[in-house]
Protein backbone atom coordinates (compact mmCIF):
# COMPACT_ATOMS: atom_id res chain seq x y z
CA UNK A 1 0.00 0.00 0.00
CA UNK A 2 1.38 3.60 -1.11
CA UNK A 3 0.83 6.54 1.17
CA UNK A 4 0.33 10.28 -0.62
CA UNK A 5 3.31 12.69 -1.08
CA UNK A 6 0.84 14.68 0.96
CA UNK A 7 1.03 12.91 3.98
CA UNK A 8 4.60 14.11 4.33
CA UNK A 9 4.89 16.92 6.77
CA UNK A 10 5.08 20.51 4.71
CA UNK A 11 3.78 18.78 1.78
CA UNK A 12 0.49 19.44 0.48
CA UNK A 13 -1.86 18.52 -2.88
CA UNK A 14 0.25 21.07 -5.04
CA UNK A 15 4.04 19.22 -4.22
CA UNK A 16 2.31 16.02 -4.85
CA UNK A 17 0.81 16.81 -8.33
CA UNK A 18 4.52 17.89 -9.46
CA UNK A 19 5.44 14.77 -8.04
CA UNK A 20 3.08 12.81 -10.12
CA UNK A 21 4.38 14.54 -13.34
CA UNK A 22 7.75 13.93 -12.55
CA UNK A 23 6.69 10.55 -11.96
CA UNK A 24 7.07 10.22 -8.02
CA UNK A 25 4.00 8.37 -7.16
CA UNK A 26 4.56 8.04 -3.06
CA UNK A 27 5.42 9.15 0.08
CA UNK A 28 7.26 5.76 0.36
CA UNK A 29 8.99 6.48 -3.20
CA UNK A 30 9.60 9.78 -2.07
CA UNK A 31 11.73 9.05 0.58
CA UNK A 32 13.54 6.61 -1.50
CA UNK A 33 15.03 8.79 -3.83
CA UNK A 34 15.91 11.87 -1.18
CA UNK A 35 15.56 15.34 -0.72
CA UNK A 36 18.35 15.93 -3.71
CA UNK A 37 17.30 13.55 -6.14
CA UNK A 38 13.34 14.00 -5.86
CA UNK A 39 14.21 17.14 -6.65
CA UNK A 40 16.26 17.03 -9.58
CA UNK A 41 13.42 14.72 -11.04
CA UNK A 42 11.03 17.51 -10.41
CA UNK A 43 13.52 19.89 -12.45
CA UNK A 44 13.45 17.77 -15.33
CA UNK A 45 9.82 17.14 -15.15
CA UNK A 46 9.33 20.70 -15.83
CA UNK A 47 8.82 22.76 -12.29
CA UNK A 48 10.32 25.47 -11.79
CA UNK A 49 13.28 25.76 -9.10
CA UNK A 50 12.52 27.48 -6.12
CA UNK A 51 15.03 27.61 -2.96
CA UNK A 52 11.97 27.47 -0.61
CA UNK A 53 9.95 24.59 -2.26
CA UNK A 54 13.46 22.57 -1.57
CA UNK A 55 14.03 23.21 1.75
CA UNK A 56 10.43 22.73 2.53
CA UNK A 57 11.09 19.15 0.91
CA UNK A 58 13.96 18.56 3.00
CA UNK A 59 12.56 19.55 6.18
CA UNK A 60 9.49 17.90 5.30
CA UNK A 61 11.52 14.13 4.96
CA UNK A 62 13.13 15.14 7.91
CA UNK A 63 10.09 15.36 9.94
CA UNK A 64 10.31 19.25 11.18
CA UNK A 65 8.70 22.37 10.72
CA UNK A 66 9.58 24.07 6.73
CA UNK A 67 10.48 27.25 8.99
CA UNK A 68 13.19 24.97 11.37
CA UNK A 69 16.04 25.70 8.38
CA UNK A 70 18.23 28.44 9.80
CA UNK A 71 21.83 30.21 9.85
CA UNK A 72 24.70 27.80 8.44
CA UNK A 73 22.12 25.08 7.82
CA UNK A 74 20.15 26.94 5.32
CA UNK A 75 23.24 28.49 3.61
CA UNK A 76 24.38 24.37 3.02
CA UNK A 77 20.95 23.42 1.66
CA UNK A 78 21.15 26.75 -0.72
CA UNK A 79 24.49 25.24 -1.84
CA UNK A 80 23.24 21.85 -2.27
CA UNK A 81 20.20 23.71 -4.23
CA UNK A 82 22.23 26.05 -6.49
CA UNK A 83 24.03 22.78 -7.34
CA UNK A 84 21.25 20.45 -8.27
CA UNK A 85 19.53 23.85 -10.11
CA UNK A 86 22.54 24.19 -12.43
CA UNK A 87 22.75 20.40 -12.94
CA UNK A 88 19.00 19.64 -13.49
CA UNK A 89 17.05 23.00 -14.61
CA UNK A 90 17.55 24.16 -18.06
CA UNK A 91 15.97 27.57 -19.12
CA UNK A 92 16.12 27.02 -22.37
CA UNK A 93 13.61 24.98 -22.38
CA UNK A 94 9.97 24.95 -21.54
CA UNK A 95 7.40 22.91 -19.48
CA UNK A 96 5.92 22.42 -23.15
CA UNK A 97 8.97 21.30 -24.19
CA UNK A 98 9.33 19.28 -20.83
CA UNK A 99 6.05 17.75 -21.50
CA UNK A 100 7.01 16.53 -25.32
CA UNK A 101 9.55 14.71 -24.16
CA UNK A 102 7.60 12.84 -21.56
CA UNK A 103 5.52 11.28 -23.45
CA UNK A 104 8.33 10.86 -25.98
CA UNK A 105 7.37 13.45 -28.42
CA UNK A 106 11.21 14.86 -28.83
CA UNK A 107 14.04 13.38 -27.95
CA UNK A 108 15.16 13.62 -24.32
CA UNK A 109 17.40 16.58 -23.41
CA UNK A 110 20.66 14.03 -23.02
CA UNK A 111 19.95 12.33 -26.14
CA UNK A 112 19.56 15.80 -28.23
CA UNK A 113 23.03 16.60 -26.97
CA UNK A 114 24.87 13.04 -27.19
Amino acid sequence: MSTPVSSIRNLGPAFEASCARAGIQSAEELRALGADAAYAQLLRSGSKPHFIGYYVLVMGLQGRPWNDCKGEEKKALRKRFDAIKAQSFDKERSAFEAILDEIGVIPAKSAAKS
